[in-house]
């Protein structure tokens, strides 16, 4: 605990006080964020408000992790069932920072050109797919020496679901695809103030709680599964649980300069990262199927903009006024603020439905 502790506090205090300085050099580099003229109309007044800040965020994360391992170091050998750096945290910062620059390159074209074109959205899937590919192999194909590989062959709800096995040419397609849907999932819900941070920092919390509780109960530590107790078959939990931590509270600490009226915007590195970084989560905690209900709102959203599609484009008619949602709420007439508050209670309550399954669960097999 004193690791995860110590991460999440490095990330907060670095991105609270570097974030101020991400804004001094992204509005000197003229990294001002253009405005789509079909948005609604009240979002013109936040043209050229520096975006990109999720360089921040995800550098505070990296440097929290380190941290961290420094942290657990301090603790005698005996105390502590793995010790990293591991396959498990080249997996979950590697999805952070190559999505995240996926995301900054579309970010610096719209940047560059003046407009909010950017990065052909054919291109920003096929570069979110490359990622995925790569990340995807090494987390099925490197086992540890006890033989356990980040990712699973197998469909994970609370955990692996054994009849469920696909192996792992499949399992590596399920993992692209559960990196891309998160990613761009976050993408969609990001476009208010601090909207898409304040439920990533949810998210990212439950994620460093399940995976911290994975770590107590885990198969890996020997004096723990001997006893017989009901334990979860999870690589590097404790890993896990620091990144999650650790950029929980970096997301925190750009909160600050983010919310309402925002001084500086996350953009696409921003959320592709995170997007990224949670769909690793998912898959690292054994925990897929679960993402839906947790990673709540970001579902809603996506299929807004999946409805509002299909509408359109079978019936001619619009279902909302205009997607992703939150857009349509603001059309109706919603206040940013009042947007941004309820969408993080509904964002709150998957979480807590999500986590609230997942302990059950673990209680219900004991018991």
């Amino acid at each position: 605990m004193r690791a995860v502790i110590v991460a999440a506090a490095v990330a907060f205090l670095v991105s609270l006080f570097g974030t101020p300085i991400g804004i001094k050099v992204f509005t000197a580099l003229k990294a001002g964020q253009p405005i789509r003229s079909v948005g609604p109309a009240t979002h013109q007044g936040k043209k050229g408000t520096p975006t990109m800040g999720g360089v921040v965020f995800i550098l505070a994360t990296v440097i929290a992790y380190v941290a961290g391992h420094v942290a657990l170091t301090t603790l005698p050998e005996q105390q502590i069932a793995q010790v990293g750096p591991t396959i498990t945290a080249l997996v979950l910062l590697g999805l952070f920072v190559f999505c995240g620059a996926v995301g900054f390159l579309d970010d610096y074209l719209k940047v560059r050109r003046r407009n909010s074109g950017g990065l052909s959205g054919r291109y920003k899937l096929v570069g979110q797919g490359l990622v995925g590919v790569v990340f995807g192999v090494v987390a099925l194909y490197f086992p540890s020496t006890n033989g356990e590989t980040v990712g699973s062959t197998t469909i994970s709800f609370i955990r692996d679901i054994s009849w469920l096995n696909v192996g792992k040419v499949v399992s590596v397609m399920i993992f692209i695809f559960v990196v891309m849907a998160a990613s761009n999932g976050v993408n969609l819900t990001d476009g208010l103030d601090g909207l898409a941070t304040g439920a990533s920092t949810m998210v990212l919390a439950a994620y460093g709680l399940i995976a911290f509780w994975q770590y107590r109960h885990w198969c890996g530590d020997l004096d723990y599964s001997r006893g017989g107790a009901y334990c979860y078959a999870v690589r590097d939990p404790l890993e896990i649980a620091l990144i999650a931590g650790a950029a929980a509270g970096a997301c925190v600490g750009f909160l600050w300069w983010n919310t309402s009226p925002a001084r500086i915007f996350m953009g696409d590195t921003g959320a592709l990262g995170l997007g990224g970084l949670i769909g690793g989560l998912a898959m690292a905690s054994r925990t897929m199927l679960l993402l839906l209900i947790v990673g709540g709102l970001f579902v809603i959203i996506t299929m807004s903009v999946v409805i509002q599609i299909i509408s359109f484009k079978t019936t001619g008619k619009r279902v909302f006024r205009m997607s992703p949602l939150q857009h349509h709420f603001e059309l109706a007439g919603w206040s940013e603020v009042n947007i941004v508050v309820r969408f993080w209670i509904i964002a709150g309550i998957g979480v807590a439905i999500g986590l609230g399954l997942f302990y059950s669960e673990f209680l219900t097999a004991v018991g």
